[in-house]
């Protein structure tokens, strides 16, 4: 029996690969929680508002494998960000989730152990620590990264001091509470979307002077993200929570990155959901799944890196996978 609280699970779908992800993601949360308590919501954007064509899922196939899978479809009509700011889909889409604690999802996640092992506190939000220092970036007159950091709290009448990982040096960006979006999570979703929406806003329409010449864009989510979780109460997660980007959980972000760095059971968990004969004449029309999984491809990525010995960032990687003729997105 499940030791964490009832909670619902929330990802964004759309056509192309998102819907393929999708499948991915509730196939491997059913392998691994079968009993899972909660609801699969798949947030889809429709034509209209801020969205010029139609981003809904277009295979009828797949939205029937998803219904079959547990997943409940939420349509919804972007009215803030749309297809100038596709990572703002999350930000409207939390408000669609029926008023219960929730974990949001990256749909390229799969699901690989017992959620029921994470010690969740629903009222403490946090998100994923999986990033790099991708935002803010420096000039080379200033604001450093702390003065960055420390304006939006004060902008938003936030406790920065409380944000800090002292462990950390002056300036290194560490130190600052910064997350990938990959996951978070909270007790409401109507207060957490509230919020969310509201700060993104207030950061592309009128951002604070230090913003000033810092790139909004893809890194509004996660400049808004911390920023809400320190207004709610929460922060960094602890040890109850180690096996999100972990073994219960692993964002991969594309095939070729899972194969060269995840662990053998998100491999093996991918291998298992991509076996069935009616998953495969699903997947085979998606490029990633049909070139390193059913044409093998993902061996040969695998076999290019020592997983204990990896390259410290994610752009070596890459390199090496383009390098080779292996790179896929």
């Amino acid at each position: 029996m499940s030791k964490a609280p009832v909670f619902n699970i929330l990802a964004v779908v759309q056509s192309g690969r998102l819907q393929y992800e999708a499948l991915l993601l509730a196939a491997s949360l059913r392998a691994s929680n079968p009993d899972f308590q909660g609801k699969l919501y798949l947030a889809e954007p429709q034509q209209g508002g801020k969205w010029k064509r139609n981003p809904a899922v277009s295979n009828p196939e797949i939205r029937a494998a998803l219904r079959d899978l547990g997943a409940e479809f939420l349509p919804f009509e972007a009215q803030v960000f749309g297809q100038d700011y596709p990572h703002g889909n999350k930000i409207e889409a939390v408000a669609l989730l029926p008023e219960a604690p929730f974990l949001f999802l990256d749909t390229d996640t799969l699901l690989l152990g017992d959620l029921g092992s994470l010690g969740f506190d629903f009222n403490r939000p946090s998100a994923s620590m999986r990033r790099e220092g991708t935002w803010p970036i420096p000039s080379l007159y200033g604001p450093d990264i702390g003065e960055i950091w420390q304006e939006l709290y004060n902008h938003f009448d936030l406790d920065f001091a409380a944000s800090l990982d002292l462990s950390q040096p002056e300036g290194y960006w560490q130190r600052y509470l910064y997350f990938n979006a990959g996951w978070f999570f909270h007790a409401s979703p109507r207060v957490f979307a509230k919020r969310f929406l509201t700060y993104a806003i207030a950061l592309r329409d009128a951002p604070p002077p230090a913003m000033i010449g810092q790139e909004l864009y893809p890194w509004l989510d996660q400049i808004a993200l911390p920023l809400v979780i320190s207004s709610l109460g929460g922060g960094r997660p602890g040890p109850e929570l180690a096996g999100l980007d972990s073994d219960v959980t692993c964002h991969y972000r594309s095939l070729p990155l899972l194969y060269a760095r995840e662990s053998d059971s998100a491999v093996a968990m991918l291998e298992q959901i991509c076996a069935p004969k009616e998953m495969r004449k699903l997947l085979r029309e998606h490029e990633q799944v049909k070139l390193m999984v059913y044409q093998n491809r993902g061996k040969k990525v695998r076999a290019l890196f020592d997983q204990a010995d990896l390259p410290k960032r994610e752009r070596a990687i890459r390199f090496v996978l383009k390098r080779e003729g292996l790179w896929l997105r």
